[in-house]
């Protein structure tokens, strides 16, 4: 028998979907790859004489793909778009390495907070583009009020980080190895408009809106794919194609079934979407939220379609 529960769950995502690709678009090619290749590591792959992509390791999926358009300024504050993008290393001591490499190399680090589920540190992307470094913590310890998920933003103990550290760690200039995109934060013009996109249209799960201004979005129950936040303020002006920032990012759901019953939910709710397939070959689709933000549903390449 169905019932409201299942028909509920059938329009969720699958637990295993995850965030992939984080699409920008920079000033200056050289001058970001003097910050993501020769500062945080990663490596070059590259795609054609104005865009890179960077992995950890050339044959592993790309986290970013940087589109040069010469002379963009920084996205404006007052306006959708990326707010961060959050690149997830697997371990306190990977966290700590890196963070001890931005602050030897005199790399402005705008924050740091340990938010209950996670240690993170916060800066920018010589285009002014956010970015988060973080690494989870074990999920059985994650804060719950009344049910509902209470990430929080703690002062970071820099101090015990630092002592995970051991001897040569300063000497290793590569990502560390099983990092990720763990999840993608945006600025929006309306939480009620994004929740109704990423909720009821994609499929994601709710988390946290108690959060000021904020609302936290997964599948799975991992604590957020997706945040979205009018801090910037309600009614900001949707996605700047004329100025740095973000142009799309991915999430990889892990079947051709699961992207069929996600490309369902866009077409009852009459918004537009383009099939197109990913780097590897593998299918995919193009839908924009209410603000223009660009997202990229794709099946992930080593699961069975």
């Amino acid at each position: 028998m169905t019932t409201a529960s299942t028909n509920q769950a059938a329009h969720r995502l699958p637990e295993t979907t995850h965030t992939g690709q984080v699409h920008l678009r920079v000033a200056d090619l050289e001058r970001s790859l003097a910050f993501y290749r020769d500062l945080l590591g990663y490596a070059v792959l590259p795609v054609n004489e104005r865009s890179i992509r960077l992995a950890p390791v050339a044959e592993a999926p790309a986290h970013f793909l940087l589109e040069a358009v010469p002379g963009v300024g920084p996205k404006p504050w007052a306006a959708a778009g990326l707010f961060h993008a959050a690149i997830r290393v697997p371990t306190p001591r990977d966290l700590a390495r890196v963070i001890s490499r931005l602050f030897n190399a005199g790399w402005k680090i705008s924050g740091m907070a340990d938010h209950g589920v996670s240690e993170a540190c916060y800066l920018d992307d010589p285009d002014g583009n956010g970015l988060e470094i973080y690494r989870d913590r074990p999920r059985e310890g994650w804060p719950h009020v009344k049910g509902e998920l209470a990430m929080v933003s703690d002062p970071l103990d820099i101090n015990a980080l630092f002592a995970t550290m051991e001897p040569g760690d300063l000497d290793i200039t590569t990502i560390p190895a099983g990092t990720d995109i763990g999840h993608i934060h945006l600025q929006v013009s309306s939480l009620a408009k994004a929740e109704a996109f990423y909720s009821d249209v994609l499929g994601f799960d709710v988390m946290q809106r108690s959060y000021r201004g904020a609302l936290f979005v997964s599948a799975g129950g991992y604590h957020h794919h997706v945040g979205l936040n009018v801090w910037a303020g309600e009614g900001v002006a949707g996605l700047r194609g004329d100025a740095a920032g973000l142009i799309d990012f991915t999430v990889l759901l892990p079947s051709a079934g699961a992207l069929e019953e996600v490309m369902s939910r866009i077409a009852a709710a009459g918004l537009e979407a383009q099939r197109s397939e990913v780097a590897d070959g593998s299918p995919s689709v193009l839908v924009h939220d209410s603000d223009g933000i660009g997202v990229v549903l794709a099946v992930e390449s080593n699961r069975d379609a």
